[in-house]
């Protein structure tokens, strides 16, 4: 089947990725058996090829807008769901060591499935809550950035999240809309996790009016040992919001 992949390539020439055949051909490869694998288990409820360029590809790619992805080494994507955004940065910038953890253990099937279909090298997922792989030194301020778009308010993704970040190093969380009134909220629980917000990018998917927004969080400081607390807690009672 020929897919009209004019949508990514414009895409990606905006924010400065260079697609060669290759990239393109993972793309059409991840699209494809996304689709196929989503008839047996929920993966998207967006399927349509268009749709899944700007909304899943397009969006995922956008941390580009953040910060400079050439000089980013380590990366955790937490919550990655059907891989995004890791599995899109990872084929746009191969030379990253990505690590995709999802809860539930027949994503993190599709997801190795899906490694080895692209040929993908230096990328694993790993099955378990945030809350507990944060407690493991292997993980635990480990990376130079960490990505998630899951959808779960941002003072409790900052402790799922910036305990996985080593100082220095960059949170950085997908969000719709505007979330200047969510980042003053969250801005106690961060600087208790150690990290401080450095900025807000505002942005428009391709070819549409999806407004979108990426909330930038630099570590500056470690984890106190405490965070994050019990799987759940984090959920349930997100730190400094009363």
């Amino acid at each position: 089947m020929t897919y009209d992949l004019t949508i990514l390539e414009k895409g990606c020439e905006e924010l400065g990725i260079q697609l060669d055949e290759r990239k393109k051909e993972q793309f059409v490869q991840y699209y494809e058996y996304l689709i196929e694998k989503n008839k047996v288990m929920n993966l998207t409820g967006i399927t349509e090829f268009q749709e899944v360029l700007t909304k899943h590809f397009l969006d995922s790619l956008a941390c580009v807008k953040a910060t400079d992805l050439n000089k980013v080494k380590k990366v955790i994507d937490i919550g990655t769901g059907a891989g995004f955004p890791g599995i899109p940065m990872k084929i746009a910038y191969p030379h990253m060591e990505m690590c995709l953890l999802d809860s539930l253990k027949k994503r993190v099937g599709f997801l190795e499935e899906t490694f080895e279909l692209l040929h993908l090298n230096n990328i694993s997922a790993i099955h378990g809550r945030a809350e507990e792989f944060a407690k493991n030194k292997k993980y635990r301020e480990q990376y130079d950035l960490c990505v998630s778009r899951a959808v779960s308010n941002l003072a409790t993704l900052s402790e799922y999240c910036l305990p996985y970040v080593k100082k220095g190093g960059m949170f950085i969380s997908y969000k719709s809309g505007k979330v200047q009134e969510e980042a003053e909220e969250a801005a106690r629980a961060i600087a208790l996790l150690g990290g401080k917000i450095k900025d807000i990018c505002y942005f428009k998917l391709p070819d549409s009016e999806i407004e979108r927004s990426l909330v930038l969080i630099e570590k500056i400081a470690s984890t106190p040992g405490k965070y994050p607390r019990k799987a759940g807690t984090p959920l349930k009672e997100p730190l400094g919001i009363m």
